[in-house]
């Protein structure tokens, strides 16, 4: 398991390592690396690969929202069946259950701020369980999955000294 954790990590950190690099970084039979690779596909440890993207670098109109949600929990289930719910909407990309003043953190993504709105109106809110819900958009994006996002060419500001 300690070899399967170590290729996890590397795969987490840049996806797109080969097999037989990761055998060469782990001092590994690269059929090992592959048959592990695999396994960890198979039981859905490793769920996608994906590409991390500047959409601000080609133009791409997007509009990322934060929506807190309050809930009622459900008896038997608690969060679990109004997340599975919310979960399924092609427009949430990211949920999460929360501790303090709300609930489930929903990330959503849509083309206007009137989608994002429409989408909260229409289908979040309604929802059988959902009490309250406050609605904050991302302005910009600085560091995402723990890539820095701007190259720091573009900072005009001045200098600070004492």
């Amino acid at each position: 398991m300690e070899d399967k954790l170590q290729i996890l990590e590397l795969l987490a950190g840049d996806a797109r390592l080969t097999p037989e690099r990761i055998a060469v970084m782990l001092d590994r039979p690269e059929a090992e690396v592959r048959d592990a690779v695999a396994e960890l596909e198979a039981n859905h440890t490793i769920l996608g690969y994906r590409t991390m993207v500047n959409w601000e670098k080609v133009g791409k109109e997007r509009i990322l929202a934060l929506i807190e949600v309050r809930v009622t929990p459900q008896r038997e289930v608690g969060f679990q069946a109004i997340a599975e719910r919310i979960g399924r909407y092609p427009e949430v990309k990211s949920l999460y259950l929360m501790s303090g003043a709300f609930d489930l953190a929903v990330f959503i993504e849509g083309k206007t701020i009137q989608e994002v709105a429409f989408f909260v109106a229409t289908k979040l809110a309604p929802l059988d369980g959902v009490t309250h819900t406050t609605t904050h958009f991302v302005l910009q994006t600085f560091k995402e999955d723990g890539v820095i996002l701007t190259d720091g060419r573009d900072d005009h500001r001045l200098v600070m000294s004492p």
